[in-house]
């Protein structure tokens, strides 16, 4: 008898154990499966508060794009970003990140998206349309996905740098610095504000990198140049939304480029 229920008793416990490593898998599997209908998408911002959100804010477009670990985000003048964290049933949490620091005309719905993002706790996708949500309360805000062109071809001028404590327009009073990609041959070159200048680069997703920065050698006056080198050294990533090129390093935003 005491065998039989020795024996009853390692059947029951083999069978929560198998339950248990079934439910373990099972949730693995959903959010694998949730989180991939979001992971290096973009979505366009098209409803806040409740509140319809215009296609174009301060003449951007407001986004959220999410990667495995991280978030992108802009309600239309500074980028934003930080860590991300799915789990299981729908849930999502946004850890408060770092923002550039430009002031726009319009900064009513960023104010609005960065609140969202840190309140929301789950999220969810019907029709196609992305909301996050805090509880089960109405939606923070809904978002549409939104067909993304990474392109890199071109002339960009550069409209913000990160860092220095010395203003932008002190920086470079006179001429701006330039980027021409040709993408064909994975070469740049451009305008330092001062020295003209030649690298390589190279993409992977939205990752990127440069080689050897070689330029003239004129001598120049102030910072600026030496600013833009070193910043451009410390960028492996990059954004392009409209005719914005943003350049980042993990979270941040460092350097900020319209197309011309």
């Amino acid at each position: 008898m005491r065998f039989r229920n020795i024996v009853v008793l390692m059947m029951a416990v083999l069978a929560l154990t198998s339950c248990a490593v079934s439910k373990k898998n099972s949730d693995k599997q959903n959010t694998d499966n949730t989180s991939a209908l979001l992971i290096g998408k973009k979505w366009q911002l098209i409803e806040i508060g409740g509140k319809a959100v215009a296609d174009q804010v301060n003449g951007k477009v407001p986004f959220l794009k999410l990667e495995e670990k991280r978030y992108s985000a802009s309600g239309g003048c500074n980028g934003i970003g930080g860590e991300l964290t799915f789990s299981t049933d729908g849930k999502i949490k946004f850890a408060q990140g770092m923002s550039t620091m430009m002031a726009c005309p319009d900064m009513s719905i960023e104010q609005g998206l960065s609140k969202a993002l840190i309140t929301a706790d789950n999220y969810t996708i019907n029709n196609g349309i992305l909301s996050l949500n805090k509880a089960r309360m109405a939606p923070l805000a809904k978002f549409k996905l939104l067909e993304e062109k990474q392109n890199l071809s071109g002339t960009w001028e550069l409209d913000y740098i990160s860092g220095p404590r010395i203003a932008f327009e002190g920086l470079y009073p006179n001429r701006k610095p330039t980027m021409t990609f040709n993408t064909v041959d994975g070469k740049i070159n451009g305008n330092s504000s001062c020295n003209n200048y030649n690298a390589t680069f190279k993409t992977n997703g939205h990752q990127i990198s440069f080689g050897p920065i070689m330029s003239t050698k004129m001598a120049c006056e102030g910072s600026g140049e030496a600013t833009f080198f070193s910043t451009l050294e410390k960028v492996n990533s990059y954004d392009v939304s409209e005719n914005t090129l943003t350049f980042i390093m993990g979270d941040i935003a460092m350097m900020r480029f319209h197309r011309k």
